[in-house]
């Protein structure tokens, strides 16, 4: 019987990124949470210690700073959704303000600032509006990109859409060809990054957490009747085998490029639990529910190669190109990742995220990971979050 290994094994890339109190439902598919947006104090706020002490090593905060940290942003991430009802169509974006603890609003009417800052946020007026930057995004999405540019996204802060390109392939003809088809799309302004990134599967290791073929990869999040996690690692069919080398079932949906995540049905003695597990070096949290915190909160991320680290949420809404293809509606953190991580949880408090695509980097000289947003997946297949 594998019971006394189902916690540790069947969903062991579940993986533990502390804990704080849950601002909505369990479901994924939940509706938008209009409750109060004050900030409990620190001292309310439950984090585990393994969380507070990567938010130190990673975000360079004290523990009091981390657990305020942690405070602000739970009230942040609740606010969000009543600020964008109360911008409407001015709505041009949000994201967290850690120098001010407080969720800021991009509106493009100074008309609705007033009804935003009622609310409970910071507002700052701005030229475009984010349905016009999603519709710049999707005109380039149809463009075809070469090698040398990395990825493309929408920042609320410029009100612009961001390309970004391989400094070292900036001066080729098809990637110069590409900007100007990008600027005609709408407001773009293009930025340099050191690396292109790639996806973080890897080869076979023994004692890791699930296998498909001769590729290792990390569990996202139980979901009722089995996980979630990315699809460069399995297409639909394909066997899964967790690190004992026995069956835990097959991807029941994946999708790359275009997207990046997959399902996979767990059964043979396998079961789901609402757990992200320590690995033996931190505690297990449970998972809560899968609201989703704004750009500028931190964020955890642990994984079968590099375990935990945090960082910050940089973007939202980018469109990542990798050798294989594009894929769209990312998220993009300053949380290092490696070979083998792909698939593995980010979470936000006890509120889960995405689950790790790619990036370029590693985590002893740094770098930058995105991750396929959760509440995505869910509602493309149909699924469940398992939640405590």
């Amino acid at each position: 019987m594998r019971h006394a290994t189902a916690l540790r094994t069947a969903l062991s890339a579940l993986l533990v990124v502390g804990a704080w109190t849950a601002v909505g439902p369990a479901t994924a598919s939940a509706a938008p949470v209009d409750s109060a947006t004050s900030a409990p104090s620190a001292a309310e706020l439950p984090a585990s210690a393994a969380l507070l002490s990567a938010m130190q090593r990673d975000l360079g905060l004290t523990e009091a700073q981390a657990r305020t940290r942690l405070a602000e942003e739970k009230a942040a991430t609740a606010l969000e959704p009543k600020a964008q009802r109360a911008a409407g169509a001015a709505y041009g974006g949000s994201w967290f303000d850690a120098k001010t603890g407080k969720l800021t609003v991009a509106v493009t009417d100074a008309g609705k600032a007033a009804a935003v800052r009622a609310a409970g946020a910071q507002t700052r007026i701005v030229e475009h509006s984010a349905a016009k930057l999603d519709a710049t995004m999707k005109r380039i999405d149809a463009l075809s990109a070469p090698k040398g540019v990395a990825s493309w996204r929408v920042d609320p802060e410029t009100s612009r859409v961001v390309v970004n390109v391989v400094a070292s392939k900036q001066g080729d003809n098809d990637v110069q060809a590409f900007v100007a088809k990008a600027r005609k799309a709408g407001p773009v302004t293009v930025e340099r990054t050191a690396e292109a990134p790639q996806t973080f599967a890897a080869g076979t290791v023994g004692g890791d957490p699930y296998y498909t073929g001769n590729v290792r990869c990390s569990i996202g999040f139980s979901v009722h009747g089995g996980f979630v996690t990315a699809g460069h690692c399995g297409r639909a069919g394909q066997q899964v085998r967790g690190w004992d080398n026995s069956y835990i079932g097959n991807f029941q949906g994946s999708s790359f490029p275009g997207d990046d995540y997959a399902w996979v049905n767990v059964g043979s003695g396998w079961w789901t639990v609402p757990v992200v597990l320590g690995w033996g070096t931190v505690p297990d949290q449970l998972v809560r529910g899968s609201n989703e915190a704004p750009i500028g909160a931190s964020i955890c991320r642990s994984g079968s190669t590099t375990r935990w680290h945090c960082g910050r949420v940089l973007a939202k809404n980018e469109t990542v190109n990798y050798s294989q293809g594009a894929v769209h509606q990312m998220t993009k953190t300053s949380v290092c990742a490696q070979g083998g991580d792909s698939g593995g949880s980010f979470i936000s408090g006890d509120q889960a995220q995405g689950v790790t695509s790619g990036g370029w980097g590693n985590c002893s000289s740094g770098g930058e990971t995105w991750y396929q947003p959760v509440n995505e997946i869910l509602n493309r297949y149909g699924l469940r979050l398992h939640t405590a």
